[in-house]
Parts: structure tokens; sequence; C-alpha cells
């Protein structure tokens, strides 16, 4: 029987950790996790349900760090979850199938449900949100992005979408998304201006009001209620702020 280990990237989650580990604790058969400088009781929690748990705190970006974590890893699959994340019942049964089933040059979608400041959110683009998380060990592999990293796997891959949500308990309350919004739009910038872009501010403001536009009229966001309107606004704001950070670091008078 082909073996399967979850895998994550993990600071300061202890709020977080036990809960996506109980969903997980019963059916694989190892847990990695590496820790980019955790100062709460992270390290406990993860030990406490039997992780092997490294630590790694010279942060390159989410890509490489994602690299690191995988070569802890020692069973045939390799499943990434964040500390944000559960594995509803039905993903559960989806992912252990087709780990059974051990199908050649396969890698494997989760289903992302995301719940935002007390409810669902199944519209402005967010649902359904597939996601390569599951794959064999040694057949793919995260690249090197500094934020929104993703899997990089063969060309020939056949990609497979499991069945069930990943349930996706993302930003806390405002203040949590600000910060978050900041790094990701942080590294963001830093990523472009290595590969020698610029913006404008114009530029912000068209990505930002496009962005609003497509989430709340285009991908319905009103059917996600005040939600939808908040998170549209948010993320508008989001969009300007990484465009303002790239101008400020390029900018020539």
């Amino acid at each position: 029987m082909p073996t399967i280990t979850v895998a994550m990237i993990v600071k300061n989650e202890s709020q977080d950790l036990a809960e996506c580990l109980d969903t997980v604790k019963d059916w694989v058969n190892e847990i990695v996790i590496l820790d980019s400088g955790s100062t709460d009781n992270t390290a406990q929690i993860a030990q406490s349900y039997g992780a092997k748990f490294y630590q790694h705190t010279d942060w390159q970006g989410f890509g490489k760090q994602r690299q690191l974590a995988q070569q802890y890893v020692t069973s045939d699959y390799v499943l990434w979850l964040d500390a944000d994340e559960r594995v509803t019942t039905e993903l559960a049964q989806s992912i252990q199938t087709a780990v059974q089933k051990n199908t050649e040059n396969t890698v494997y979608q989760l289903n992302r449900l995301s719940t935002v400041f007390g409810r669902e959110i199944r519209h402005s683009g967010w649902y359904p949100d597939y996601v390569v998380r599951l794959y064999k060990t040694d057949y793919a592999k995260y690249g090197d992005e500094l934020v929104h990293e993703r899997v990089h796997y063969p060309s020939s891959a056949k990609v497979e979408k499991l069945t069930g949500d990943l349930a996706h308990f993302t930003y806390k309350n405002i203040h949590h998304y600000l910060v978050k919004s900041a790094a990701y739009a942080k590294a963001w910038a830093e990523q472009r201006q290595a590969q020698g872009k610029t913006a404008s501010l114009l530029d912000g403001v068209t990505h930002a009001v496009g962005c609003f536009v497509k989430m709340y009229l285009l991908k319905a966001g009103f059917l996600d209620g005040k939600q939808g309107f908040l998170l549209a606004v948010l993320s508008a704001h989001s969009t300007f702020v990484k465009y303002a950070d790239l101008w400020v670091r390029t900018k020539t008078e």
C-alpha cells in the first residue's frame, strides 16, 4: 500500500494547527512540519501529534521553503496543507482512494472552500478553487516563487480533481487580512522588481478598479452578501498596494 505524508510550512500557528491535524492524524503515515521561527507553542502542538518538526529561519520565499520541507518527506505521496485548512470527510476518502490506486503520471487538485468573516464564499471568483496539493513525492515539487507559489510537474502529467472540499478558514479579522495582504504585496513587489518590472500609480488604480469589478460584478460577489462586498473592496485595496509598492521601489523621480 502506498504511503502518504502531510507536509506543512508554518509560523505561529498555535491557533489553528491542532484542528488541522485532527482531520488527518488517523489516516496518514507521516506528518512533516517545517517552521520558520515560531514564538508560540506551535512546536509543542506539532510534536504532540507525532509530527517530524524542523526549523529553517532563513526565509527565502514560500516556494523554496516548501522545497526544503519536501526533502524531509519519506512517503510515496505528499499532501500539502496549511494550518488554517481542514480536510473534510469526503475529501479524506477521495485522497485515500487516489493513493491506493497509485496511478502513474498524475497530480491531484483539491477544491478549497473558504470561510471569510463568518461566511462561506461560494462566488467572488473564490469557488470553486482547485489547487494541486497531492502528488507522488518524486514526481513534482514547488517552484522558486517568493509568493503565490505553485506546484511544478511534467507537462505530460494528468491533472485529476478530487471530490470533497478542503475547508479553508482564512482571515480571522480585518487586522489579520491587512497584515497578511501587506506581506504578500511586499513579496510580490520584490519578485517583480527582481524580474526588472516597473509600475505606475495609474497601473495600481486601474488594476484595483478592475479587481473590484471582476470580483463583485463579473464573478457575482454580490451573492456572497456583505462579506462579498467587503472582500471585493479589500482585494482592490491590496491590488493597489502591491503596484504602489513596486512603483516606490522602481520610480526614477
